[in-house]
């Protein structure tokens, strides 16, 4: 069990942020999802002890590792957690095994041996005798990895380890990185501002902005059903709307100048309307949809760009209206051997109402 409480002034805001989360004995990681300068590596190094916060307590499997009203706060090395940084931190005038015996104490067959184990188990015997620049960005993840567990942490925290990397690289790397905790039992802890990093490994999740916990909860879950602003934006939806309450099921988007039907009660404090762009349909026009006339909307499209396997359509509601309309996106699926969207664009397209995202917040 991890329990943070936190209060650090920082230059451009002051961090408050409080959460707690029993992960231990369960496969999965908590991810932290936030923009840069949010405040998600400052969490980060104050739970580990690098940093220090102004004011509050972080718990570790019962250990106290600080508290301000106890003056309490153990040094980084007496905190048995494992920080693995975005450039991985490897000795650079150290060989892999030395490396991976850099963070070990005890007798030197204890460490030996401990070594080796760990060389065995991050595939590293052919590469314990080389140097950090000799390896790949895998294999130095690997080897900063098996540092960390070498000494057997109780927490392990991953600060945007993925960020440097290329997209292909950066895939391999996640799964591998998921096998290799694969068989670790304490708290681990993923900050990045990567909705599809974040989706990928982690289990449950914590929306971040200037220092304070926006929303938290399960990853498949947030994503599929955000109840905040920043929550909708962060996670990928490209269609958000200022939006006002009509009825108990009925709510005007401001920005798309279009009124829609909700399959859920709109909440009084409604503030934002989001739809993700793969979520229209199309449509035939209002009168020929028998039933099913309900948030369907004519298209003047503005762009349309082309994907490997998919179409990234730009287009405006051309129904009549007041004021500037907002554009929106939408994205369908293509194969890639083909080019031509004759007879792919529809006149209308359609938000199915269970797909609306009701959010409050900015």
């Amino acid at each position: 069990m991890l329990e943070v409480e936190l209060t650090k002034k920082l230059k451009e805001f002051t961090m408050e942020i409080s959460f707690q989360d029993g992960l231990e004995g369960r496969d999965g990681c908590l991810g932290v999802l936030g923009a840069s300068g949010c405040g998600k590596s400052m969490m980060l190094k104050m739970i580990a002890g690098i940093e220090m916060p102004d004011a509050g307590r972080i718990v570790l499997g019962g250990r106290i590792l600080f508290d301000s009203e106890k003056k309490i706060c153990l040094k980084p090395q007496k905190r048995k957690v494992g920080y693995l940084f975005q450039n991985y931190a490897l000795f650079p005038n150290m060989t892999v095994a030395e490396n991976v015996a850099a963070g070990l104490t005890g007798p030197k067959a204890f460490r030996e041996e401990r070594v080796g184990e760990m060389l065995e188990r991050f595939h590293l015997n052919e590469l314990a005798a080389r140097y950090p620049d000799a390896l790949s960005g895998g294999q130095q993840q690997r080897a900063a990895l098996a540092r960390i567990l070498a000494y057997e942490p109780d927490a392990i925290l991953l600060d945007e380890p993925f960020s440097a990397l290329d997209g292909y690289l950066k895939e391999e790397l996640q799964l591998e990185l998921l096998e290799l905790l694969s068989g670790y039992r304490g708290p681990v802890v993923l900050v990045t501002h990567d909705r599809d990093e974040v989706y990928r490994l982690t289990k449950n999740l914590m929306i971040l902005d200037r220092g304070r916990l926006v929303e938290k909860g399960g990853t498949g879950q947030l994503f599929q059903n955000p109840a905040h602003y920043l929550s909708a934006r962060l996670t990928g939806c490209k269609n958000l709307s200022r939006a006002g309450k009509l009825s108990r099921y009925r709510l005007a988007a401001l920005d798309w100048g279009i009124e829609l039907v909700t399959c859920e009660p709109v909440p009084d404090d409604l503030s934002f309307v989001g739809v993700r762009a793969h979520d229209f349909l199309p449509a035939s026009g209002p009168d020929q949809n028998k039933g099913a006339a309900e948030n369907v909307m004519p298209v003047r499209v503005l762009t349309l760009t082309e994907s490997p396997f998919e179409w990234v359509v730009v287009f405006k509601n051309a129904g009549s209206g007041e004021g500037e309309k907002k554009p929106l996106w939408w994205k369908f699926e293509k194969d890639i051997r083909h080019h031509d969207l004759a007879g792919q664009m529809p006149q209308y397209l359609r938000i199915p109402p269970e797909c609306l995202l009701l959010l409050r917040g900015q």
